[in-house]
């Protein structure tokens, strides 16, 4: 039984400029207008990467339902 989640989207939204970012492909690194945050992986894994603390940005990632992943 696997019980990893897929993955449906991986975004952020910066908390300091409110722009939201998306890796829509593996190694599509992408920063925020700012600078101050930035994602990565695409639907292949989630990289988070941030100037000072972790609440710099929001987590909008988004998963599948159990019944997409079969679909």
């Amino acid at each position: 039984m696997n019980d990893m989640k897929k993955l449906k989207r991986n975004a952020i939204k910066c908390n300091s400029c409110g722009e939201i970012i998306e890796s829509v492909h593996r190694h599509d690194f992408k920063f925020c207008k700012c600078g101050r945050v930035a994602v990565d992986g695409g639907l292949d894994y989630l990289r988070r990467c941030y100037t000072e603390t972790v609440n710099d940005f929001t987590e909008l990632a988004e998963y599948c339902d159990e019944d997409e992943k079969e679909a």
